[in-house]
């Protein structure tokens, strides 16, 4: 299991080179490079927040209907999709707000930024692990 300090540095690390990574990208397509990593830190602090209270009601509804939070694959795949469809509701009109674009040039850049993190998420991890591997322990 990794450390509580592991898994801060895992998500510091993971928000900050997606952050300049992004900035860096959206700035060679002409946007502000101060609005992108405005809009960056403030998705970031959304999406930590949006996480936190998805998961409560999620939680909560499951065991009202269910009596149980177990999650099948389906619940899974209906799960993920609810938050990245909750996330991308709250964040659309700030995007076309902060770069002053279209709501639908906003909906299409958030699409365009779930699929890069959903690639990104992936490869960090697998460096992520890589470079601080977990130290093998034995279970009781």
């Amino acid at each position: 299991m990794r450390t509580t300090f592991d898994r801060i540095r895992h998500a510091i690390f993971f928000e900050l080179i997606g952050l300049v990574i992004i900035v860096g990208i959206l700035s060679q397509f002409g946007f502000d490079m101060g609005h992108v990593g405005m809009m960056g830190v403030l998705f970031s602090v959304i999406a930590t927040g949006w996480n936190y209270v998805y998961n409560i009601g999620f939680d909560r509804y499951m065991l009202n209907k269910t009596g149980s939070v177990n999650k099948s694959s389906l619940i899974r795949i209906l799960h993920a999709l609810g938050f990245e469809g909750g996330l991308l509701f709250l964040t659309i009109p700030l995007m076309a707000l902060i770069l002053s674009i279209s709501l639908w040039d906003a909906f299409v850049l958030d699409i365009g930024l779930v699929i890069f993190y959903l690639f990104y998420a992936y490869v960090y991890n697998l460096s992520y692990d890589k470079l601080f591997p977990i130290k093998a322990t034995k279970l009781v």
